[in-house]
């Protein structure tokens, strides 16, 4: 078989797109017996029917539905490669292109992120969001630089990467003022009965948290399961129900969703990895990542909590302003 040719490729792709010839001919500005005949031309050449008639259209065939993701895929790598071409003729920026797990709490996220936009070398940062999953497999093919997951790199996928502990911090319970005047009792008790809004079944630490009520015999009534830890701020700030977040992230979580930390549960610890392709980090905004985790989001390079959190544990109401007169540090905005 001869090499593809990816004019043919583009039409069939239109053609797919549109629905129909006639509509294809109008955006390519071709005439339908044109385009037909390059389609019956790329269908001889793969040896395969790309389309049948249905009705006075056509449909794919599943040969096609096939094809077509391949060609969705080629073009969309042929646009991007021009937007870089474009943006490196007029900026010169360092492209960074990195996925972020539907379960890492999106304000960790930012935080992470966020200085690599202040290197000295200009970048252009472009996020992906989804499921672990999907984004290893973009990360395996090179469409990702670097993925921030709260788990390690799953041992049963065939990818080859490394997992770089960010670091961990334990977790603490928030609401609002207004659902926290409706329960009695001292934390972790307040919790029987009150709502409660679940990390979803993707969230790494969800089955050690429900391990942590059923040994301390709290039935929190779960009114919702997210899977998505903006959403469930979301319905936290509005007093759906009581959540749970880093232990790190208290002051940028109060102040950002308008709650009070009710109290902490430091026997589960929620850890952020930085899964890239390479073992020793390179890429400037990568290390500015690491940096930033180890010195301002989640204290010391050991991984341990910055010190105006390293004090109370499972007390009840929100921690003191600032315990034992220590400097809280200053997350950024």
């Amino acid at each position: 078989m001869a090499g593809l040719n990816y004019k043919h490729l583009r039409y069939f792709w239109v053609v797919a797109k549109s629905g129909s010839i006639a509509r294809a001919s109008e955006q390519l500005h071709l005439t339908p017996q044109s385009i037909s005949g390059q389609l019956s031309e790329l269908e001889d050449s793969l040896g395969t029917n790309l389309f049948r008639r249905a009705g006075r259209g056509l449909e794919l065939t599943d040969t096609g539905r096939r094809i077509l993701g391949y060609a969705e895929g080629i073009f969309s790598l042929g646009d991007e490669l021009l937007d870089v071409v474009r943006d490196q003729a007029s900026t010169r920026s360092l492209p960074f292109t990195v996925g972020i797990a539907d379960s890492v709490p999106k304000s960790a996220a930012y935080l992470l992120v966020e200085p690599a936009l202040h290197l000295a070398e200009p970048v252009r940062l472009i996020c992906r969001e989804g499921r672990l999953t999907a984004l290893l497999a973009d990360l395996a093919v090179h469409r990702l630089d670097m993925v921030i997951a709260d788990r390690p790199m799953p041992t049963n996928l065939n990818v080859r990467g490394y997992s770089h502990l960010l670091g961990e911090s334990d977790l603490t319970v928030f609401g609002t003022a207004a659902l926290l005047s409706t329960l009695t009792g001292a934390f972790p008790q307040l919790l029987n009965n009150a709502p409660f809004l679940m990390p979803g079944e993707d969230v790494a630490f969800r089955p050690r948290l429900e391990q942590w009520f059923a040994s301390k015999r709290l039935y929190p009534r779960v009114v919702g399961e997210f899977d998505d830890s903006a959403l469930i701020k979301a319905f936290g700030q509005a007093g759906a129900g009581l959540f749970v977040a880093p232990t790190a992230l208290t002051t940028h979580i109060c102040e950002q969703h308008r709650v009070i930390a009710v109290g902490r549960i430091d026997s589960i610890n929620e850890q952020l990895f930085a899964i890239t392709t390479e073992r020793r980090l390179t890429h400037p905004a990568i290390v500015a990542i690491c940096q930033v985790a180890r010195d301002e989001v989640f204290g010391v390079s050991t991984g341990t909590l910055p010190v105006a959190y390293a004090v109370s544990v499972e007390s009840p109401t929100q921690p003191a302003e600032n315990p034992g007169g220590r400097r809280r540090p200053r997350a950024r905005k």
